[in-house]
């Protein structure tokens, strides 16, 4: 692919001002052609703007001014390459004189520096068959097992991008996900900020190398059968002097009023979604890294602080709208465009909503009064579920509620199950850190958890570290701890996500539900005396599962569940077999009874280890089980 520079057309500044442009990238920006580079910006408040970089020794060497146009671009060119840096120098109203990075820039050289790199966005895919069929793979019905990743402290590699991905691909494929989800590669300059303080709309974050070579990145993994999401961050950018905040002397990007302009949590600023052009540059960027760099969906950032004006405000810090309620309207309206345009434009990609709240809607088409997402994070589930958790099994029968609630409102969206990076950092320790008891215990109860996670209706999203019980808090400064694996213990849990995502991918009863409601049974959710649940999980044509889980460090033997089907059951998955580090007490293959339980005509009686989470099936017809047939 290259990058073709074209002219600015009427076109181009109607649909730009209009706030519908998705591919404002193809013409604002700097574009090389031949042995010159173009320059448009848009700055319409601004009295004169000046391109200055290494080409023209800042200025030294001469003024490459641009000249403006009614749509409020600014345009111009100069004798630069790629490679080289550049900057706008912008004359405000007042008289100042700003010096800002290009907006639309396609690159920016590493921090401490801040200017924008001419760049020509050329690269040779090899990701044919994959994007021939990556609908599938990331479809309501398909295992979709997410992991989240944070480039710089995964692994160190110096190779960057390419060196990184030689090591993620094979990784996930052996363990088993289906795709990986970055925390935001677009150009931040504070790298604590782990890129959720944006500056560069358009740039992979040059910390791990150039433009090429995160599109290498990304061919790599999909030439190994994995996908590519993005975080991506609509919902505010900071305020560095050489970023969007007052642009051109204005408040361009953002709202003038503090009150819906500054966001309290961040310190930052918040777009204004009801200015045309801002929507056409958002739009665009989420568009830039489908079409140029074949991402396969977006997680959007802080959608909640998105919805709600009043978002962490209290009395007297906002402003209702048009209609005296808190909904930011132009917000809504801008991510309901978002969705349309994307699905509309790219066939098969997934839009994916961190959205905390009880909006009703996000995954419900726009058409019918939805915000359009494909996928919304479930953060009561991961509230609820860490709640539980974390309480000492002797009170867990009294909590109950804490992991049946959901069952209230499982199907009305469709939900991705997160158990993230948010969960592991300022103090709140890893996942293992969470659990209670001693190190034994703590290792069983992440197994649970995780098989618990596996388990339950909903697509699978695990933050980096917590598939071999990393502990403390996620430190972005250093690659995670994977000297652990030098234990057994930690070894096991590692085998254990593994197994779970060789079962979830082969059990059609596990995935292909996950987001009707229609696949889930609950069968045991009422045994507070032995605080064990089980439940069955089905699909039409497809051998159910059984999932009977024990919140207690006490071994339940002969514990009795009814199953719809009568025969032999199989053991899956136990997570307190030796191999993933348990007391190994299991249950082994078990016929059914004639006796009547949980609703069902037949039961079986099981053996279910200490915090132990175990699946089972019925054989086939030979006596074999549907996995062993897969396998």
């Amino acid at each position: 692919m290259t990058d073709l520079e074209r002219v600015f057309t009427a076109e181009d500044a109607w649909a730009f001002n209009g706030g519908t442009h998705a591919t404002v990238y193809e013409v604002l920006g700097a574009h090389h052609r031949g042995g010159s580079t173009t320059f448009r910006l848009w700055a319409p408040s601004a009295t004169a703007v000046e391109v200055v970089g290494d080409f023209n020794h800042w200025g030294a060497a001469g003024s490459v001014d641009l000249d403006p146009d009614p749509s409020g671009v600014w345009r111009g060119n100069a004798p630069a390459a790629p490679g080289n840096r550049y900057n706008y120098r912008l004359t405000t109203g007042a008289g100042d004189v700003l010096e800002k990075a290009d907006p639309f820039g396609f690159a920016q050289e590493e921090a401490p520096g801040t200017s924008s790199v001419i760049t020509n966005l050329e690269y040779e895919w090899g990701d044919d068959a994959w994007m021939a069929d990556r609908g599938s793979r990331f479809d309501f019905t398909a295992p979709v097992a997410v992991y989240e990743a944070h480039l710089g402290s995964w692994r160190y590699e110096p190779g960057g991008y390419v060196e990184q991905a030689r090591q993620l691909a094979p990784y996930l494929v052996d363990m088993g996900f289906t795709h990986v989800e970055l925390l935001p590669t677009t150009e931040h300059p504070f790298y604590g900020s782990w890129g959720y303080q944006t500056t560069g709309y358009f740039a992979p974050t040059s910390r791990y190398g150039s433009p090429g070579e995160f599109m290498e990145f990304v061919d790599i993994l999909h030439q190994s059968g994995i996908g590519v999401i993005l975080d991506w961050v609509p919902s505010h950018f900071p305020d560095d002097a050489h970023g969007l905040a007052r642009f051109d002397g204005t408040h361009l990007f953002e709202h003038a009023d503090p009150r819906r302009g500054h966001h309290p949590d961040w310190d930052s600023c918040i777009f204004n979604y009801d200015r045309a052009e801002v929507r056409s540059f958002l739009l665009s960027s989420a568009n830039f890294f489908i079409d140029r760099y074949h991402v396969d969906g977006l997680r959007v950032d802080a959608v909640a602080s998105m919805l709600y004006l009043d978002y962490s405000r209290g009395e007297g810090e906002w402003l209702p709208n048009e209609n005296g309620g808190n909904e930011n309207l132009g917000a809504v309206s801008f991510l309901r465009q978002l969705t349309g345009t994307l699905y509309g434009t790219h066939p098969g990609i997934q839009i994916v909503a961190e959205e905390s709240t009880a909006w009703p809607g996000v995954t419900m088409p726009a058409d019918h009064g939805g915000l359009g997402f494909g996928y919304k994070w479930d953060m009561g589930w991961m509230h609820d579920t860490l709640q539980y958790m974390q309480r000492d099994p002797i009170h867990r029968s009294h909590h109950t509620r804490d992991l049946t609630f959901r069952s209230i409102y499982a199907d009305s969206e469709n939900f991705m199950l997160p158990l993230s990076h948010d969960e592991v950092v300022h103090g709140k320790g890893s996942l293992v850190d969470k659990m209670p008891g001693d190190h034994w215990q703590q290792l069983a109860n992440l197994r649970l958890l995780l098989g618990y996670q596996w388990a339950t209706p909903g697509k699978k999203l695990l933050f980096m570290g917590g598939e071999f019980a990393q502990q403390g808090d996620w430190n972005h400064e250093q690659e995670l701890d994977w000297g652990l694996l030098a234990r057994e213990e930690n070894r096991g849990v590692q085998h254990l996500v593994r197994r779970l995502n060789q079962l979830y991918r082969a059990e059609s009863a596990l995935h292909e539900g996950d987001n009707t409601g229609a696949g889930f049974e609950w069968l045991v959710a009422d045994d507070t005396a032995n605080t064990v649940f089980a439940f069955l999980r089905t699909a039409a044509g497809h051998r159910p599962v059984l999932v009977v889980a024990n919140f207690t460090p006490v071994p339940r033997r002969d514990y009795r569940v009814g199953v719809p089907v009568a025969g032999t059951w199989v053991p899956l998955i136990e997570s307190d077999s030796i191999d993933f580090g348990g007391s190994d007490i299991l249950t082994g293959p078990v016929t059914t009874d004639p006796i009547a339980a949980h609703g069902q005509e037949q039961s079986v009686s099981l053996a279910v280890g200490p915090l132990a989470i175990t699946f089972l099936a019925p054989t086939l017809d030979n006596g074999t089980s549907e996995r062993e047939e897969q396998t």
